[in-house]
């Protein structure tokens, strides 16, 4: 293998001097992993390749981008080494797809990029996608617990499965390449990612980062590795992305090296020998260190002393974070060890300036070729030279083998096993299946609730039964094996507490979100759309109350356990409810409560390293235990001001604490502390737009200069927001028969709110407009810094309504700056 001559990634960027590494690990202090042996027939195809490549086709083969920002002719004329579908970037007009759908683009970007015009020798492209728990955007897959629950159930044989079946799936819509094993290890469940680790106990991530290798690629050395029905694995993210402090995504692990070594490395010792093919560096940083240009930690440490083989990819635009770099220039990311960019929509500007930077000699040719031998490497062990179009190989094409009933029978297993009981008082379950049973709760009905993010769209919000054709509900669960018993059930989402039944299942608990908006300021669960409060008065009738919490994480949840005889850690189970009532049922005497908790429940909402857990690591009850869970305390350790971040500004008519609506004209400010009302020549009222009085009516009768504000005392950091992938969201009509000209803008207390965007609201019909927060970066804000989410000013005659205003994630195309 070719030497490597890597660069510092304290590099200035544009020179080609080399700061020396600043020396804070010791690789030697870490384990020597022994790696799988590289393999002399593969070595000499890349010898013989290397030479036949331009300049321009490596520096193509270490850039990725989303396939929602380059056409197939783009892949051809660049030669880029990979595309990828972000969590909303399915072809077609929805963030997920069919089999035909994904199976034409990837035919599409295949035959580009095997097209040898104008060059000796082209290289296959390789298409990856985060089938985080199955292949989630494709329409009729199987959607699995996400790895929280899977960690609960504690069983490596059948996380092997599941990885294979998710393997399966992919290669019948043509994708090459899934970015799984999640090998994080969170410490700090306010973390919104937190359901994508497996567990706090590093031994239960290591056990499964190997086996789920195998299931995705196959055992190396065996018959069928990277054959029909495998891709190629990725473990993510390196490293402890899990550990940042207050669980921040994309923050900083403020540990040390012992415990970023012991702890959070721990399932890389078991997927680099099973041989995972590709690594994901974590957009986090330790120690005030980019990962993404981090050379000890990806040169040092991965590649040498653990003795990682494959190649290092970035995550989304993450380069562009390293100090000193854009998304669209980052010579550091490379010299540290990165081997391919992703770049979704930054490609084509990264790409001019990688080239430049080879040339100039910035980045070493040495370096260069490293990371396309790795890249070839993975490649030619995966067989992308030899297996042809998509759509000719083995599975492509062919939805009959989507939810294959014995598939689908290995899903609802992992829901019976991830399911932990915490609470059983009296032996309330089993449930006797002849009895009237009155189920209740949002989450019953919603296969989308109980799937939670990364489900059809990156947030995984907004979605329908009728879009899993291979899914079931709770509830359908629940009334197959009740109306088999000959009992009733009665189902009110509301829970209708005049009606009479034996037994009250309650299904609810936190919506689906994903990175960014999922993060939490506190543990403390907040209903929202169902009134817990009803299940009081079903107990005070003598009518027994089971509760079946979904969520990503454990939650301070001591009121909810209390209103309940039984309470399961349900965690998001996913397409499989069925699962769900095999257990509160007992349908089958072999079923029991194996699940045991992953992660320690809080015994408070206040994240604290001296709080006690409700509930230990391992904890989790069977049917035949006697334990009873007495009467917790309903303290929950928060003040009155505390609050749960929830990305939200303005919702159902009312603001979202801690965010406020403020009125500014000239230098009179106010507060709204009802409606209507009014400042300068600004008139606020209430009008409606999906229900009564939830949205504003906004009206400027005089000066352009007054302006309209969602405003917090205390600024927040939206800095990782305004990477290109979240937007500020809002819903506007205007009143008048024209077009309303608005001026938007963000700003913070050390930003004047002078900066704006100018966006057009059409009249009659109320309509979403979206603006990527990256419009508001590029005017020079402080995006760490945002003390005012939203601030409108317009002309004298201008009236429009206002509702939903919020951070979200694109579902269609991506947005501009004039909210198009």
């Amino acid at each position: 293998m070719l030497s490597i001559l890597v660069l510092s990634c304290t590099q200035k960027k544009n020179t080609t001097d080399v700061e020396k590494s600043t020396n804070l690990v010791n690789p030697k202090d870490w384990p020597t992993i022994k790696a799988l042996p590289l393999d002399p027939s593969i070595e000499a195809q890349i010898d013989e390749i290397l030479p036949k490549l331009t300049l321009e086709q490596k520096v193509g083969q270490v850039i990725q981008a989303d396939n929602g920002s380059i056409t197939p002719e783009e892949v051809k004329q660049y030669r880029l080494g990979s595309v990828l579908s972000g969590g909303n970037s399915a072809p077609g007009p929805l963030p997920y797809a069919d089999t035909k759908t994904w199976l034409a683009m990837a035919d599409e970007y295949y035959n580009a990029s095997i097209d040898k015009e104008g060059v000796e020798i082209a290289i296959p492209c390789i298409w990856g996608i985060d089938a985080v728990h199955g292949h989630t955007n494709l329409s009729g897959a199987i959607v699995f617990p996400h790895n929280i629950g899977l960690g609960a159930m504690n069983n490596p044989d059948l996380i092997e499965q599941i990885a294979s079946v998710t393997a399966h799936e992919l290669t019948v819509s043509g994708h090459d390449w899934t970015f799984a094993p999640t090998l994080a290890i969170p410490q700090d469940t306010r973390w919104g990612r937190s359901y994508e680790g497996f567990s706090e106990d590093p031994k239960i991530v290591k056990s499964y980062g190997s086996r789920i290798v195998y299931g995705l690629q196959g055992r190396v050395g065996e018959e069928g590795f990277m054959g029909a029905g495998r891709v190629i694995s990725s473990a993510k993210h390196f490293l402890a992305d899990g550990a940042t402090e207050k669980g921040v995504d994309q923050g900083d692990a403020l540990i040390s090296e012992t415990e970023l070594r012991d702890v959070h490395a721990a399932g890389y010792y078991s997927a680099i020998p099973a041989g995972v093919q590709t690594v994901m560096a974590s957009f986090s940083s330790w120690q005030g260190r980019k990962l993404h240009g981090d050379k000890e930690l990806l040169t040092d440490v991965l590649k040498g002393q653990l003795g990682f083989n494959g190649f290092v990819v970035g995550d989304w635009n993450g380069h562009g974070q390293v100090p000193g770099c854009t998304n669209t220039d980052c010579p550091q990311s490379l010299n540290a060890g990165l081997d391919m960019y992703m770049a979704p929509d930054s490609w084509k500007g990264l790409y001019e300036s990688t080239l430049k930077h080879v040339k100039n000699g910035t980045i070493p040719m040495t370096r260069l070729d490293d990371a396309v031998r790795r890249i070839l490497r993975v490649k030619i062990a995966s067989g992308i030279f030899t297996k042809g179009a998509p759509s000719t190989r083995k599975n492509a094409g062919d939805e009959s083998l989507l939810g294959l009933p014995k598939n689908r029978a290995i899903a609802r297993q992992a829901v019976r096993e991830s399911m932990v009981l915490l609470k059983n008082n009296n032996s309330v379950l089993p449930i006797d299946a002849t009895k009237t049973i009155m189920v209740v709760g949002d989450g019953a009905e919603s296969i989308s609730k109980a799937c939670g993010g990364w489900t059809l769209s990156w947030q995984g919000t907004g979605h329908t039964n009728d879009e899993f054709p291979n899914g079931e509900s709770i509830l359908e669960g629940i009334k197959e094996v009740v109306n088999k018993a000959g009992g009733k059930v009665i189902y009110s989402a509301n829970a209708d507490t005049s009606v009479t039944a034996d037994l009250v299942i309650a299904i609810y608990g936190e919506n689906p979100y994903a990175e960014f908006q999922g993060d939490r300021e506190n543990l403390d669960f907040v209903p929202n759309d169902f009134d817990v409060n009803t299940l009081t008065e079903f107990k005070s009738k003598g009518i027994p109350v089971v509760s079946v919490f979904l969520s990503g994480r454990p939650l301070w949840t001591n009121p909810e356990i209390n209103q309940s005889d039984a309470f399961i850690a349900a965690w998001l189970p996913g397409s499989e409810g069925g699962g769900i009532s095999d257990l509160l049922f007992q349908t089958d005497p072999s079923y029991d409560f194996t699940g045991r908790l992953s992660f320690s429940w809080p015994s408070s909402a206040v994240v604290s390293e001296d709080a006690k857990p409700l509930f230990t690591l391992g904890y989790g009850l069977s049917y035949t235990d006697t334990a009873t869970v007495d009467q917790l305390s309903e303290d929950s350790g928060l003040e009155d001001s505390q609050v749960v971040s929830t990305g939200e500004f303005f919702s159902k008519g009312a603001p979202v604490a801690p965010w406020g609506l403020w009125l500014s004209s000239g230098d009179l400010v106010k507060q709204i502390g009802s409606f209507p009302t009014s400042v300068g020549g600004l008139i606020i009222s209430k009008t409606d737009h999906n229900a009564q009085e939830d949205a504003l009516r906004i009206q400027w009768t005089k000066s352009d200069r007054d302006q309209i504000r969602v405003s917090a005392a205390s600024p927040s950091d939206m800095s990782r927001q305004s990477n290109g992938a979240m937007e500020l969201a809002f819903s506007a009509k205007s009143f008048t028969a024209s077009d309303a000209a608005l001026q938007i803008g963000m700003c913070g207390p050390d930003t004047p709110c002078d900066k704006t965007l100018n966006i057009i609201v059409a009249p009659n019909d109320w309509k979403e407009y979206r603006i990527s927060l990256s419009c508001f970066d590029n005017l020079g804000l402080d995006m760490t810094k945002i003390s005012s989410a939203l601030m409108i000013t317009a002309g004298e005659g201008v009236e429009i309504g206002l509702s939903n205003i919020r951070l979200a994630s694109d579902l269609d195309a991506k947005p501009g700056c004039d909210g198009k």
